[in-house]
């Protein structure tokens, strides 16, 4: 079965990272490397995994933020691996929907084991991204249909490109959450934020111009300054 397993690890010390992948690699396993939380989880949203090895203590997103912003479109298996062994921080995995949790330092065999029996019980194919059934997201009379990339107000349709689209559907499914520039680039641009580019701004300035249009009141798309975006 590894010769068609793949497997997901999001961690941001390369010299474990690299090990745990080599390890895997010898036993079989088809392995991916990300080593910071935005890019974990846009790999992991986009790609087809058995098993993701994910790491608390991350930079630009936490592991905790991304295990619950995966599991709202995905049921892939995922275990954590950290330097925070409190029981604490074992009871947030697991309520955030984690399958597993292994402090560092672990044992390598003990880390092949486990990853061998989560495998086993839950996997027969690879867990796709969109797992789960596509739905209408809401955010009052705004609705968001993901699987027809259909944006409605009242029921009626809104007329938007692909990227104001895609990034009303950010918007929308994190409500409330602050969604920080360097997540929105990687998610919906597909490449690093730097400061001096100014192209979100643009489509975000766009956006509320629309919705406005429309009869929604696009200054709920709130600038949260030095951060990011906010729907609320």
């Amino acid at each position: 079965m590894q010769q068609t397993t793949r497997i997901l690890i999001i961690e941001d010390d390369v010299v474990l990272s690299d090990l745990v992948a080599g390890l895997l690699r010898e036993h079989g396993y088809l392995v991916r490397q990300c080593f910071d939380g935005v890019s974990g989880l846009a790999t992991a949203r986009k790609e087809s995994f058995h098993l993701v090895l994910l790491d608390v203590l991350l930079p630009e997103m936490q592991g905790f933020e991304v295990l619950d912003r995966l599991r709202r479109r995905s049921d892939v298996p995922v275990m954590m691996i950290t330097a925070k062994g409190a029981e604490a921080d074992r009871i947030t995995g697991f309520k955030t929907g984690a399958d597993d949790y292994l402090p560092k330092p672990f044992n390598i065999e003990e880390l092949l084991l486990r990853v061998e029996v989560i495998i086993k019980r839950t996997q027969h194919v690879p867990q796709v991204t969109a797992a789960r059934q596509p739905q209408v997201i809401r955010f009052g009379e705004l609705g968001i249909d993901m699987e027809l990339s259909r944006a409605e107000l009242a029921g009626v349709e809104l007329d938007f490109t692909d990227m104001e689209f895609k990034l009303l559907a950010q918007l929308v499914e994190n409500q409330g959450q602050v969604l920080s520039k360097p997540y929105l680039y990687h998610e919906l641009m597909g490449r690093p934020y730097s400061r001096d580019e100014r192209s979100l701004d643009v489509h975000v300035s766009k956006l509320r111009r629309k919705l406005t249009a429309a009869g929604f009141n696009g200054r709920q798309i709130r600038t949260v300054h030095g951060q990011g975006y906010c729907l609320k």
